[in-house]
């Protein structure tokens, strides 16, 4: 009997820890108190919610829905509890300052899933959390045959920031209504709650102001072009701009909800004063230049074309009035971003009216000219009852008042606006760029740069010196330069984007790359289920030469532990027969390639790298 009942404890012990590898949630809770023991979904499975509680009912209602395409089972909603399996929605009794507007309670036990909150943001990422103990195939659209069970936990969650975004730009290369759709579902599954809409630049203007329809009509539109980002030839005399395309109001106003419904608000950025060409080839007498120029293609231009609106030209107030002011009652958003970055000042020192704008407002250069009209904008913005965000660069001639940074050239921007008591988005290159590489660039997507998988979860906004209260979160920005559809998007964005999710929500203290690595592990079969893109770049190893002992020898390192690395100079394809890599490999005589592969706790994963040993040698010369 006794050997009998340690059986059944050892069993226990298994299954209960099999129990919490299936549930591997992203971004990691505040605390998770796994138990023994599963629930069940079943068709008697119930959804219980209190009597004539709106907010309830509401998430309820999206539980099902949720539920039915993937299960084949839509639990029915009622006030009383199922007797084979309840799932109860409960409103906390009174509002508890550490959970907050978007904190949640999850209890799980084999009879009933209990989830407490008290705002409507909290029942949503409760559901969230519940969907991620479930099998990956809850993430597809269609019935699939799969044990819809969960783990029992305990699980009280709350986000560290408040501001947790991603950027899309849809002006380098526009994307459908349905496209960033699908773009907010992915950031909603993972508690993202901003969409930065970066909606206007050099390559198109994408949104509707009826009050100024050649915006779209001219500024929406460019040469196709095809290849390398800056290698294209300008538009030629005679070409149609057949390329490009934007936004009715009525699908803003669509997607705003949309977004809305997920708990994202939706920033949009209209970029001034440079990073204006589209604007400029609908209303060219807004530069300083005044020269009929066109949408650019993706050619070099910067500095030859005057792509920056005029400020000394009153009209281009009066233009920007009428944007705004269509913008403002478009958006919720308390913010509007008004871009100011890379703003070429060149041709304003030569012109006639920034010369005499700058002489009657006592302007000592273009830098204080760049912020008399950043300050004029946030005027503007403040009459329409909205907040101004920027580019770290409208701290260059000075900050206007109330202005909230948005920091990308590193934290310095961001460090200096907290310093003066302004708010700050911190989105630094080197942590939140996801249009980079993300691993080796002979097996990606051309681009520029690099920002591992690593790099963007080792992001901690708040630097040392600065108030934390002043940090009001992060994001991450995706360019789309090199970036044409929306498969390459999600492979740019995904898994990245899950790093920056936990980074955003989860406690510092509770962030560990070898556990992040492991649960995003699991994610990547969600995505399967979910039809959605993503980089497995994680496992290209970087390859270095290195001179070892006066000769060159190849040093190899991986992201991820649990992981061996498989080699060969011979031109033979490896695999986990071939040698072993354990320290730098002296460079053989005459090799010209090293062939690499990755096993991670024993399966192959990723690609198999090939790497010319002249380009090794090209960047060790590149340092």
């Amino acid at each position: 009997m006794k050997s009998y009942m340690y059986f059944c404890w050892l069993l226990l012990l298994c299954y209960t820890a099999s129990a919490q590898s299936v549930a591997p949630i992203i971004p990691v809770p505040v605390s998770a108190s796994w138990q023994a023991g599963t629930f069940t979904l079943n068709p008697q499975t119930v959804i219980q919610v209190p009597a004539g509680n709106k907010v309830c009912r509401d998430a309820a209602s999206l539980l099902a829905s949720l539920l039915a395409a993937p299960t084949g089972m839509r639990p029915p909603i009622a006030s009383a509890a199922g007797k084979y399996g309840t799932i109860e929605f409960r409103v906390l009794p009174v509002p508890d300052k550490t959970l907050g507007k978007e904190g949640y309670n999850l209890e799980v036990t084999p009879r009933r899933i209990i989830i407490k909150a008290k705002e409507p943001a909290g029942f949503f990422y409760g559901i969230q959390t519940l969907l991620q103990l479930l099998p990956p195939e809850i993430a597809g659209s269609t019935r699939a045959a799969a044990k819809w069970q969960m783990p029992c936990v305990q699980i009280t969650d709350y986000p560290r920031f408040g501001w947790r975004g991603l950027m899309l730009d849809v002006s380098r290369h526009f994307f459908s209504k349905e496209v960033v759709k699908q773009y907010i579902d992915q950031m909603s599954k993972y508690k993202l709650n901003v969409f930065h809409w970066h909606l206007t630049d050099d390559q198109g203007w994408r949104i509707e102001i009826k009050s100024l329809p050649e915006l779209t009509t001219k500024g929406a539109w460019r040469v196709p072009r095809t290849g390398q980002w800056w290698s294209f030839l300008p538009a030629q005399p005679g070409e149609a701009p057949t390329y490009g395309g934007y936004y009715t109001q009525e699908e803003i106003k669509e997607i705003v909800q949309y977004a809305a419904d997920r708990h994202i608000t939706v920033l949009p950025e209209i970029d001034v004063p440079g990073h204006s060409l589209a604007m400029l080839a609908a209303y060219p007498e807004l530069s300083s230049t005044g020269l009929p120029y066109k949408v650019n293609p993706g050619s070099k231009f910067y500095g030859i074309e005057d792509n920056a609106l005029c400020p000394g030209n009153e009209k281009v107030y009066t233009i920007l009035d009428q944007v705004f002011t269509e913008v403002a009652a478009l958006f919720p958003h308390p913010y509007i971003h008004i871009g100011g970055d890379e703003c070429f000042k060149g041709f304003w020192k030569t012109c006639e009216k920034c010369q005499r704008c700058m002489k009657e407002n006592h302007l000592q250069n273009v830098e204080e000219l760049q912020s008399y009209f950043i300050r004029r904008m946030e005027k503007m913005l403040h009459a329409k009852g909205k907040k101004m965000i920027g580019w770290d660069e409208i701290l260059e001639g000075g900050l206007a008042p109330d202005a909230t940074v948005m920091s990308w050239r590193g934290m310095e921007g961001g460090i200096k606006a907290a310093q003066m008591n302004h708010h700050v988005i911190m989105t630094p290159t080197q942590h939140c760029y996801l249009d980079l590489y993300q691993g080796d660039p002979v097996l990606e997507p051309d681009t520029y740069s690099m920002l591992r998988l690593e790099d963007a979860y080792r992001f901690e906004p708040v630097p040392a010196g600065v108030k934390p209260e002043m940090i009001l979160g992060g994001q991450g920005n995706l360019w789309t330069e090199s970036v044409y559809n929306q498969r390459h998007a999600e492979y740019m964005t995904w898994p990245r984007g899950l790093a920056l999710a936990e980074v955003l929500w989860s406690p510092k203290e509770k962030q560990h790359w070898d556990g992040f690595v492991d649960r995003m592990e699991a994610h990547f079969a969600r995505f399967d289920a979910a039809g959605v893109n993503y980089a497995r770049s994680v496992y290209t190893p970087v390859v270095q030469l290195e001179e070892l002992q006066g000769k060159k020898a190849v040093k190899i390192t991986t992201a991820t532990a649990d992981t061996d690395v498989y080699y060969s100079f011979d031109n033979g394809n490896p695999d986990k027969y071939y040698p072993v890599y354990k320290q730098p490999l002296p460079l053989p005589e005459g090799a010209y390639e090293i062939r690499i592969v990755v096993y991670r706790k024993g399966k192959r994963v990723g690609e198999q790298l090939n790497l010319r040993i002249k380009e090794l040698e090209n960047r060790m010369k590149k340092g």
